[in-house]
């Protein structure tokens, strides 16, 4: 049986918030073969109190916002992750996470 792998290159974009620059960090490169569960990291501290966006790049075009994440439960701890199952070779890119912090409004 021949593997063709699926590289999804990896960036980290860091995104300013209210209590300065937040870093985050994602793993260089993920390899993967074909119709397998790609998991992509980002880690950042306190991660479940922020919104956490995911990107996807393909060459020569512009970034598209993928996924909006609101819901903090889907982050706890310091890490997000992306998984996309069945990876294609469709799905080679680099993907980037942004957060954004969320604000809790009492009245």
């Amino acid at each position: 049986m021949l593997w063709v792998p699926l590289f999804l290159m990896l960036l980290t974009y860091c995104t300013g918030v209210s209590t300065g620059t937040y870093v985050l960090t994602q793993p260089p490169f993920v390899s993967v073969p074909l119709e397998q569960k790609a998991q992509i990291s980002c880690s950042g501290n306190s991660i479940e109190d922020h919104s956490v966006q995911w990107y996807q790049q393909k060459p020569d075009q512009a970034p598209v916002l993928i996924i909006y994440a609101d819901d903090s439960s889907t982050n706890p701890g310091n890490t997000a992750t992306l998984t996309i199952t069945g990876a294609q070779a469709e799905a080679e890119a680099n993907y980037y996470c942004q957060v954004w912090e969320m604000f809790m409004n009492g009245f």
